[in-house]
């Protein structure tokens, strides 16, 4: 699952709607819309998350956040290395092996460490 899969579920399931009619009213089959919840698919075009924004009639704080949330949807992720440290290629990869196998909090420790990082860029 993908946070923007997992946050359609939910604007789908809190304004009563199933998976066959918000396809039919997007244009796309229920299989598609099923893989993009499931995070078989990787976020869809940014044409297609207003799509789904203006679906559900959000305001634009919250479309904001979904659109967010598609940025780090990709559920197949490729980290490039290349130039960096041994050390760094070690870390992605071990990562890479592992991420299946760790906790829910080893990853939010994690997540909170990158926040920390990205907040004094």
């Amino acid at each position: 699952m993908t946070p923007f899969g997992d946050a359609i579920r939910r604007l789908r399931e809190r304004k009563g709607v199933s998976q066959k009619d918000m396809a039919k009213a997007l244009g796309v089959t229920p299989a598609y819309l099923s893989a993009l919840e499931h995070g078989h698919r990787g976020a869809p075009t940014f044409d297609m998350q207003q799509r789904i924004a203006g679906y559900f009639n959000i305001i634009w704080d919250e479309a904001d956040a979904l659109f967010d949330l598609a940025g780090v949807s990709h559920p197949k992720v490729t980290v490039d290395t290349s130039g960096l440290p041994a050390n760094y290629t070690a870390f992605a990869n071990r990562l890479a092996r592992m991420i299946r196998n760790l906790p829910p909090d080893v990853i939010e420790e994690l997540n909170t460490v990158l926040k920390k990082v990205e907040k004094g860029r």
